[in-house]
């Protein structure tokens, strides 16, 4: 039947590729995920590894035999270290033998089943909806999952279950979260903070350069973490720059930044701060300029109870350690830098720049007039075309004659000469 239907068959088994993909379709949905993230990995990035894992190690649990026993204690932390590439799993691990056993395989989905799993896999620990953000985050990973399999012929149809009507309407409806400007501080209010985080915990000096380099570099936290002395270029006059060369992708773990390298020029007063840090340190051309003294990485706790400090001590309303980096933002587009260099400073492009910050453009409206104003000010000639002074003229207002050159006669005038004649 097969050769009668013209289809091909295997080299090596000698069998119909059909026969293939239904073997390939009784595969479990855990070991497809883990072939899966083997195939898509060279080309992400760690922090879409690492969101891919996340959301797999939650999806791969959900989806077993209804008479399947509890799963054990530990699946998903075990998950997160079992399906990346290059792991190894043990066949005799008590949470490896329960994915063997219970696991649906790919032939098995349904869409009624996989609505069932979606709504499990939005929800937390505790029942709690998940935000929409990580919400739909899970969805997009699990269902590319499954998708690909349609894609490779594995399954005829896709047996994820289309969105609900509802869900595309406010994701539509759903306008993009720009920052609030006018909730950020200025340059002065910044100053003073930052000024303010150093105490006499012995720690407080390098969050104190740690915010500095936040705002006046408009650095991630991440980026500003993985820091090494050989990507500071520290004049002893004037500005100096910030290669940004690697990022923190997980706990202590480096990257590459989220949108690629760039380098990031800084202002003296950063650069006097980075020089007096490094000389008081003694640190290393190759060490990380940011270290405990446990040689540990900084957390982000004590550095945002070092920064809620400064500016409770200026009079500040407290805000997160990345909202330095969107005041550094708001800072140079209120000063007039073009939206092109800011976005590469904050390794943006431009369109998602304007789309965060609009707030911090809302005074443009005024200088925008007042260069008008200058251009259409009293003594400014202006080129005004014939068709337009056609329609300023008022309706009702005489007609200019319009002159002939003396060398031309109208045909009136022609054919008056020629009766004289």
């Amino acid at each position: 039947m097969a050769l009668r239907n013209g289809e091909r068959f295997d080299a090596a088994t000698g069998e119909p590729d059909s026969w293939l993909r239904n073997a390939v379709a009784d595969v479990q949905v855990y070991a497809w995920a883990r072939r899966w993230l083997a195939e898509q990995w060279p080309e992400w990035q760690p922090r879409t590894r690492a969101s891919a894992v996340e959301a797999l190690a939650r999806f791969a649990p959900l989806v077993h035999l209804a008479m399947a026993p509890a799963p054990p204690e530990g699946l998903r932390a075990y998950l997160v270290d079992a399906l990346p590439p290059p792991a190894e799993v043990d066949p005799a691990d008590p949470r490896e033998r329960w994915l063997a056993r219970w696991s649906l395989t790919l032939q098995a989905l349904d869409r009624e089943l996989l609505a069932g799993v979606e709504r499990q896999l939005v929800t937390g620990l505790h029942g709690q909806p998940l935000a929409a953000s990580v919400a739909g985050r899970y969805r997009k990973v699990a269902r590319a999952c499954i998708r690909r399999a349609v894609d490779l012929d594995v399954l005829a149809t896709d047996p994820w279950p289309p969105a609900p009507r509802g869900r595309s309407r406010r994701k539509a409806l759903r306008r993009r979260r720009a920052v609030d400007a006018r909730r950020l501080p200025g340059p002065d209010v910044m100053a003073t903070a930052i000024g303010a985080i150093r105490s006499h915990q012995p720690a407080s000096h390098m969050y104190e350069v740690m915010t500095a380099v936040a705002y006046y570099a408009g650095l991630r936290p991440s980026e500003v973490v993985m820091l090494r002395h050989r990507v500071l270029e520290l004049p002893a006059m004037g500005w100096g720059k910030i290669h940004v060369r690697e990022a923190d992708t997980g706990w202590d773990e480096p990257g590459e930044p989220k949108e690629g390298q760039r380098s990031v020029p800084i202002p003296p007063i950063l650069v006097t701060a980075l020089q007096s840090w490094v000389a008081e340190r003694g640190i290393d051309e190759d060490a990380l300029i940011f270290r405990t003294c446990n040689d540990t990485r900084p957390t982000s706790s004590n550095w945002a109870r070092a920064l809620k400090r400064g500016l409770a001590a200026a009079g500040c309303p407290s805000m997160r350690v990345y909202d330095c980096r969107h005041a550094a933002a708001t800072t140079w587009l209120r000063a007039g830098v073009p939206l092109g260099e800011v976005a590469r400073r904050l390794g943006h492009s431009v369109e998602t720049l304007v789309s965060t910050y609009v707030g911090a453009l809302d005074g443009d409206e005024a200088v925008a007039n007042e260069r008008i104003d200058a251009a259409l000010a009293p003594g400014r000639p202006l080129a005004i075309t014939k068709s337009a002074a056609a329609r300023a003229r008022p309706s009702g207002a005489p007609r200019r004659p319009a002159t002939a050159p003396a060398t031309r006669r109208s045909a009136r005038d022609r054919s008056a000469a020629g009766g004289r004649a």
